[in-house]
């Protein structure tokens, strides 16, 4: 139930926030739910391999590289869905640090 619930509080999330946040444009609540989807895959795939090459650089900007990754993850995702689009790598940038706090905030609530 947990799972499920997150998941669907995820897609809340990265809805309204494309509202909010410019830059950052979902088509609907669907387009969303397959955002999370494949956000999931290449946080379990891709991210891993990224963080391995990235490993030096994060060691000398003491972790804020890891920012730069979220941000390309979620380029990759753009590129994948038809139904979501970033306009640029800041707004990558911005809109994947604040779904990631909010995101954060949100599972400690519901845990």
């Amino acid at each position: 139930m947990g799972f499920i619930l997150k998941f669907i509080l995820s897609a809340i999330i990265a809805y309204v926030l494309t509202k909010v946040l410019p830059g950052a444009h979902l088509g609907s609540i669907v387009d969303a739910l397959l955002l999370v989807v494949v956000l999931g895959l290449l946080n379990a795939i891709v991210k891993p391999i990224l963080k391995f090459i990235g490993f030096p650089i994060t060691i000398l900007t003491l972790g804020l590289f890891l920012l730069v990754i979220n941000a390309i993850i979620l380029l990759l995702a753009d590129w994948i869905l038809p139904g979501f689009k970033v306009d640029g790598f800041i707004s990558a940038l911005i809109f994947s640090f604040v779904l990631t706090i909010v995101t954060a905030i949100v599972d400690m609530i519901v845990d």
